[in-house]
């Protein structure tokens, strides 16, 4: 079954094109978020702490997001995230310096829950309308979608950024998510409605009890969090203030960089998801690991470094939809939701541990290439993990 087929699937297809929307309007205003505060003098902790602040709350907040997706209606759901994500980046345009950074990274938080909690009730919602191999392409469409919007929207957005501005990136933004939820008024979702009768708190026990008792599935999301080391925006940013912004404007470099990532991220699955299976998962960990270790040799250099990141990103997206399904495979449906939203918040505690690790090494002294290079080495090791938990539970 391919792609295609997989898009004619009613529920999925119009999902597809929500994300395709949202997801472009997010990076799109990613792009002006960390140029204005480049723009407004930030330090190398306080670019480390905005992009943590972006994943924060699934860390925070996993407990509760799995508990509110399998008791609360996922259309409805869907819409008041979407209205909180509009109302919380029109309200950017209000900061005008870095004296308010601190209401920023608030902002920022609170769209980020939004967000986190209507990706969560996503992943929980697809393994219960669609099975096997129809499941395995939804994680790689979805995968590719926000490959693509993100390509898309760190370009784009970069371009707008510099030639308009920030607070014209930002209502741009807004008028995308608008679009969307005008998209989600049409999505005709028939799912049986699950009966909780136990308490928030006994839901809550359950659901910690049940992954605690399942060792496989906790392996799993310790290898899913691993793909955190891929968490680059605040490794970009420094670069670009740092080390290119006499070749090239900030806005246009972090937007062309991560736009050039973003494009190997959307080719690799059409190739390595035809042959990544349990088997030979590590070596795809290994060349993970020995991408991003390339890219450290090759950040001297503007264009060299460009090649190498498009090579970092080639097998991010299988990595991480292969993984998840693998966690979603595994998981009874009735803990689904609670499972999902704890498996992504071990997923952003890595990507919140990857960005505090660069902003504070690179404030203690430490170059880039060397922070870059132990990311690389840290997916050796997980090759190492992967092949001790298949030989154990495989």
């Amino acid at each position: 079954m391919g792609y295609l087929e997989t898009l004619k699937h009613p529920v999925i297809a119009r999902l597809s094109l929500i994300q395709l929307i949202s997801y472009f309007g997010t990076w799109f205003s990613q792009v002006a978020i960390f140029s204005m505060i480049v723009a407004y003098g930030a330090d190398a902790i306080t670019i480390a702490f905005t992009a943590a602040m972006a994943m924060l709350p699934a860390v925070i907040l996993a407990p509760v997001i799995g508990i509110i997706i399998d008791r609360v209606d996922f259309k409805k759901l869907m819409m008041t995230l979407l209205l909180i994500e509009i109302a919380m980046t029109l309200s950017f345009t209000f900061i005008n310096s870095l004296e308010y950074v601190w209401v920023l990274m608030l902002l920022i938080f609170i769209r980020s829950s939004a967000a986190s909690l209507l990706f969560s009730a996503e992943m929980a919602l697809f393994p219960k309308i669609v099975k096997g191999e129809m499941l395995k392409n939804t994680n790689e469409i979805h995968s590719i979608i926000w490959s693509l919007s993100y390509a898309s929207g760190m370009a784009v957005g970069g371009i707008i950024t510099y030639y308009v501005g920030y607070d014209a990136a930002f209502i741009i933004d807004a008028v995308l998510y608008s679009i969307a939820a005008l998209l989600l008024l049409g999505l005709k979702l028939s799912l049986e409605k699950a009966v909780h009768t136990d308490s928030n708190w006994q839901m809550f026990k359950d659901g910690f009890n049940y992954l605690k008792s399942r060792k496989k599935i906790l392996h799993l999301i310790f290898l899913h969090a691993a793909i955190g080391l891929t968490s680059f925006d605040a490794l970009i940013t420094l670069l670009a203030d740092f080390q290119y912004k006499e070749i090239i404007a900030v806005p246009l470099t972090i937007g062309l960089m991560n736009a050039t990532r973003a494009v190997g991220l959307m080719i690799g699955p059409f190739i390595i998801g035809k042959i990544i299976n349990k088997e030979n998962l590590h070596y795809f960990f290994l060349l993970q690991g020995f991408a991003i270790i390339l890219w450290s040799k090759m950040e001297y250099n503007f264009y060299l470094g460009l090649i190498a990141l498009f090579v970092t990103g080639f097998f991010i997206t299988t990595l991480w939809s292969y993984t998840y399904l693998l966690i979603q495979e595994e998981t009874e449906a009735k803990y689904m939701g609670r499972v999902i939203s704890y498996n992504d918040m071990f997923f952003m505690l890595s990507n919140v541990t990857t960005a505090l690790f660069i902003g504070y090494a690179s404030k203690g002294g430490i170059s880039l290439e060397s922070i870059t290079m132990v990311l690389g080495f840290g997916f050796v090791f997980v090759a190492l993990y992967y092949l001790w938990f298949k030989k154990r539970y495989l």
